[in-house]
């Protein structure tokens, strides 16, 4: 559910606001035409002629391969082909016929210095002129870097826009829209190479950026910011403009990887770039000065994480990078991705150096080729560039980006239109207004009503909302058939004090559970959104796995009813919970905590000892008072915020978790006297074209002696037949306890760079992926059990025999291999399980499913 509900797709959904807009929308054709293009002299194809029709803005480009198609709305005459050192040609259309129309161009020899082109052969990259430049301007990287610099500083805008594409003409006719015609006043058809166009979000923001090269620091001031708002209610604004931002990140040509919908793909000038990418020497520009080379680039394979373009570079010794086009090739295994433009400008400064001026990067999401989809567009622009100019200390210190302007404070147009560096496009203008408009149409709330549900499970009735719907029914072998109502107030009925409840019933215990919350919120601001700054105090009543502490879902989720195997020792748990939660502008939080429990058995989970005479002594419950505290530090961390958890938006930076709790004897009743250390380090690690790997590392100590074994760490496991990221999925409810351990889990995404050397395989875009969960630990002999007749002792099955274990010497270790990106929503794993084969009613191998719906 996590993944679905983070995909681009749920999201996109939900800033255009109109989930009915797919509905078998297709795009009218009139007229097809599509050829290749070659030189006239070598016949040799030319990638990325630029195809246009005459007095419109309409136009395409040819591919890697010179072939080229386009699809025309009505009655024109001309085509023109344009490329830098070639002669311009036009060619007539017949209009209403598909047709082929190849075009030969010749070279124009006015604009290039001689250049010797030889026909086709086998690329090497050994004495090849093409190969000997990327290697000058690798080596001149360092030296054209902004680093290069002890100080850099300018004002930079940005603006990122997103609109409903390939839209057909009788798209606005249809009967869901009556109340929508405004939307469509403005409509452009003849924007992206004929697709109609449908605005939908825009959000724009100015800074002055501050570069220092040591110690490196790079500082953001935002002096403004604005953007179309939708409705607290259904959509978090501020994780919707992150997760845009994470799909649309700043482009470096000089770094050695760039990302392109959180993925990374490797630059054509990164180190190991000649390795990848195939290069070639197009043509010797000389109107500029410096006089430039064109060298274009391909991927040696065509589906790998790679770009393909040109590059110009300037031949004055510095190697630079004047400007530059990337796209992807259309066998690229990347999910929804229809097209891919960036555009890459640097101006010379008065440091002889080029500095960026504008990058543009705009990419296009549909399910289909001929389907509606998204286009959404990012633009930043540079100027007024001061160089190697210090500043006061003061100027660097702080978060990476601070606010310097008044939020409470809503800049209009009258701002912006002398504050942006380059005018909006007349697409763009009405955005704001119609986003303000539709949110007061009846309809349009019903539509987003019905989509929360859907989504987030949770529907608003205003000051209160009830859900989630998918915890209404679940079944467990204690309570058989259940059912639970709950909800929970609105920031219409308080912004500094929210409830939460539910009730819920089994109908085989026949006994209820309940949960009740209330919540006082210090900074005025909703306890689901960053910085949370609040005071917590909550009951709870109910069944709970021991061991188990699920992330991102329900524990009575419905689709968790279905569990493997022996599912029957459970817990009714009596929970009172106090807690401070306070978060921190730069992401590090801390939540101190007091907690006071009392744990029944049930089903046929038994708490045992022995007593004075050696005999068995059933003890009805353990009660428990325990003090909180965790540490978190997450640089960087972005997330969006859905109604029941945040979802991160994973990036490169890691996440440091510390948790104390400590164990209270004689306090409200506390049995037990402990504390409980553990230390928790996630991060992402980026292989470029090889993929990436999720890696967590774990360790936990507890401290004390004569600890009953409810109170000491019952590894996490899985009896689903979904794979579980965080759990062992091959591993036994209650099957392995310890007092100290260490874990390691590794999850490596491939994303297909096996698969796509095979034939048969690389058209299905599936991706491989492999984890790694290993775990070592043991249990001290003052809290064994089987050494102190004091403690209760390890659960046992029907027949008495123990189902819970040790570590001993050995870890526990589970592999698994998988395939990725099936549908691509689907991840499939065989698991197994390399120790601890001896344990009663384990399995060695296992098949495991995940829904995982990404880029």
């Amino acid at each position: 559910m996590k993944t679905i509900i983070k995909s681009v797709w749920l999201k996109t959904l939900l800033a255009v606001c109109v989930a009915q807009l797919f509905a078998g929308t297709a795009i009218a054709q009139n007229t097809t035409i599509k050829g290749t293009i070659t030189d006239a002299k070598t016949g040799e194809t030319l990638p990325y002629v630029s195809i246009l029709i005459p007095g419109t803005t309409m136009g395409t480009a040819s591919d890697a391969d010179g072939r080229y198609a386009m699809t025309l709305k009505g009655n024109y005459a001309t085509v023109k082909f344009t490329y830098v050192g070639y002669v311009s040609l036009e060619k007539t259309i017949t209009p209403g016929t598909d047709q082929t129309i190849n075009v030969k161009m010749s070279v124009d020899a006015a604009m290039l210095k001689e250049v010797t082109i030889k026909g086709k052969s086998r690329y090497r990259n050994r004495d090849n002129p093409a190969v000997q430049l990327i290697r000058e301007v690798i080596a001149h990287k360092d030296q054209n870097k902004m680093a290069a610099n002890e100080y850099v500083e300018y004002e930079q805008y940005e603006k990122i826009s997103f609109a409903l594409s390939n839209l057909s003409d009788n798209f606005k006719e249809r009967r869901i829209f009556k109340n929508y015609q405004f939307l469509f006043k403005d409509q452009d058809s003849t924007a992206i190479g004929g697709k109609n166009m449908l605005p939908a979000y825009i959000q724009e923001k100015l800074s002055q950026i501050y570069f220092r090269k040591s110690p490196y620091t790079k500082k953001q001031l935002v002096l403004a910011n604005r953007r179309a708002e939708f409705d607290a209610k259904f959509i978090d604004n501020d994780g919707l403009s992150a997760y845009f931002n994470r799909l649309y990140e700043d482009i470096n040509i000089y770094d050695n990887d760039v990302s392109i919908a959180t993925n990374l793909l490797l630059s054509p000038i990164a180190n190991a770039a000649p390795t990848f990418y195939k290069y070639f020497i197009r043509d010797t520009i000389k109107t500029n000065t410096p006089w430039l080379i064109e060298l274009g680039f391909v991927p040696r394979n065509k589906t790998d994480m790679l770009f393909e373009g040109k590059l110009f570079i300037t031949l004055d010794g510095n190697y630079g990078v004047q400007n530059a086009y990337l796209t992807v090739n259309k066998d690229i295994n990347l999910n929804f991705m229809r097209d891919l433009e960036a555009r890459l400008e640097f101006e010379k400064g008065d440091d002889g150096r080029y500095h960026p001026a504008k990058t543009t990067l705009g990419m296009e999401f549909a399910l289909g080729e001929k389907n509606a989809g998204f286009y959404g567009q990012r633009v930043v622009t540079f100027k007024n560039y001061t160089i190697n100019q210090n500043r006061p200390d003061s100027v660097y210190r702080g978060p990476g980006e601070e606010i310097a302007y008044n939020k409470e404070v809503k800049t209009g147009e009258s701002f912006w239109s002398t504050a942006r560096h380059i005018p909006l496009e007349r697409m763009e203008l009405d955005i704001y207004k119609n986003v303000d408009t539709l949110q007061t149409i009846p309809s349009f709330k019903r539509t987003m009503d019905i989509t929360t549900l859907f989504l987030a499970g949770y529907k608003s009735f205003g000051k209160v909302e009830v859900g989630p719907v998918n915890t209404f029914y679940s079944f467990n072998p204690v309570e058989g058939f259940r059912l639970r109502f709950g909800g929970r107030t609105t920031t219409e009925l308080s912004k500094r004090v929210y409830f939460e409840t539910y009730a819920a019933y089994g109908f085989k215990d026949q006994k209820w559970k309940y949960f009740l919350s209330g919540t006082y919120s210090f900074n005025n601001k909703s306890v689901y959104h960053f910085p949370l700054n609040y005071i917590r105090a909550s009951y709870q009543r109910d069944t709970k796995i021991p061991g188990q502490d699920l992330q991102f879902v329900q524990e009575d989720n419905f689709l968790l009813s279905f569990k493997r195997g022996d599912n029957n020792r459970w817990l009714y748990n009596d929970v009172y919970k106090m807690e401070y939660v306070r978060e921190l502008e730069n992401h590090l939080s801390y939540r101190i905590g007091f907690t006071r429990w009392r744990q029944t058995p049930a089903g046929i989970l038994r708490y045992e000892k022995l007593d004075g005479e050696g005999e068995l002594q059933n003890v009805g419950y353990l009660n428990n008072t325990e003090a909180n505290f965790e540490l978190r530090y997450a640089p960087n961390e972005k997330f969006y915020q859905g109604k029941l958890y945040r979802t991160p938006i994973i990036n490169k930076y890691p996440i440091f978790t510390l948790r104390y709790n400590a164990g209270l004897k004689g306090v409200f009743e506390g049995q037990n006297s402990y504390h409980n250390l553990l230390a928790n380090i996630s991060k992402r690690v980026y292989l470029s074209q090889f993929g990436y790997a999720d890696l967590t590392t774990e360790g936990g100590y507890i401290f004390g002696n004569k600890i009953q074994f409810p109170l000491l760490t019952i590894h996490r496991a899985n009896q689903t037949y979904a794979y579980q990221l965080n759990s062992y999925n091959l591993m036994n409810f209650l099957e392995f306890v310890s007092d100290h351990y260490a874990s390691l889990d590794v999850q490596y995404y491939m994303n297909g760079f096996l698969f796509n050397k095979i034939p048969l395989l690389k058209k299905l875009k599936l991706r491989e992926v492999f984890s790694f969960k290993g775990l070592i630990g043991g249990l001290r002999d003052e809290n064994n059990p089987a050494l102190n007749p004091s403690l209760y002792r390890f659960p046992v099955d029907e027949q008495g025999k123990p189902i819970s274990y040790t570590l001993s010497r050995e870890p526990y270790i589970e592999g698994s291999v998988g395939i990725a990106n099936i549908f691509k929503l689907l991840r499939v794993d065989l698991v197994k399980r390399f120790t601890y084969l001896d344990n009663p009613n384990v399995s060695e191998w296992g098949i495991r499913a995940r829904f995982r719906l990404d880029f």
